[in-house]
């Protein structure tokens, strides 16, 4: 057999940073979206620095930790559902080698091997590492890379939070005249960029990406606005 090229060696771990780096993406892209959604709104109804400050703290707070949470819970029933795939898959390896060695043989004639090649590729993967190949193979599983929950979370937190502080300044720093026209052409540039990246790191086409995102953008900060305008004329 072959030695496996450097790409194919490190294609696991480009395909995770690569994951790892979308998913940056999109939860800055929901912290930016969210938080100006808030805060728009907010502005609509009053002028009040105190007021758009806490809503947006607020905001953000709570997308971030909810983004957190629900990252962990995803993150740890995948997890959960990875070490029991593997511990049934070293029971097999236990009780049944031999049918195990022949279902590993199957799998790898059916990536296009021919039967001796597979065969024999089957018993030298066994001896190194059989339960690593079986997880690779079958599962396609790394046993000594398994997702960490505690990792997603804090990723999901930090990407919210980064995405959600930029609104968030643009709509109290600048003197009252200027906040929501600050804000709105802050967000679309900062949507315009995240639709970008996420569209480039997709291999998909930017220029829809971006305009979709701009758009659904654009769209969330008016709807709030025109909420809050109507609440703040009816003195709620």
């Amino acid at each position: 057999m072959t030695e496996p090229t450097h790409d194919e060696a490190h294609g696991g771990t480009l395909g995770s940073r690569l994951n790892w780096l979308r998913a940056a993406v999109l939860g800055a892209n929901d912290g930016i979206v969210s938080t100006a959604g808030l805060v728009v709104g907010v502005a609509g109804a009053t002028s009040d620095r105190a007021a758009l400050f806490t809503a947006g703290l607020a905001g953000l707070l709570a997308g971030s930790m909810s983004m957190a949470a629900g990252e962990y819970v995803s993150v740890s029933t995948q997890r959960d559902s990875e070490l029991a795939a593997l511990a049934m898959e070293k029971r097999e390896l236990r009780e049944q080698p031999e049918a195990e060695l022949e279902e590993l043989t199957e799998l790898l004639e059916q990536r296009g091997l021919s039967r001796e090649v597979a065969r024999e590729a089957a018993e030298q993967l066994t001896e190194r590492d059989a339960l690593k190949a079986h997880a690779s193979v079958e599962l396609g599983i790394d046993p000594d890379d398994l997702t960490n929950p505690w990792h997603a979370a804090w990723a999901s937190f930090l990407a919210f939070t980064a995405g959600a502080l930029l609104p968030l300044l643009a709509i109290v720093l600048p003197p009252a005249d200027w906040r929501l026209g600050v804000t709105v052409v802050s967000v679309l540039a900062a949507l315009a960029l995240t639709g970008w990246s996420s569209a480039r790191l997709g291999s998909a086409d930017p220029r829809r990406a971006v305009l979709r995102n701009m758009a659904g953008g654009a769209l969330a900060m008016a709807v709030t606005y025109a909420a809050g305008a109507l609440l703040g004329a009816a003195g709620v």
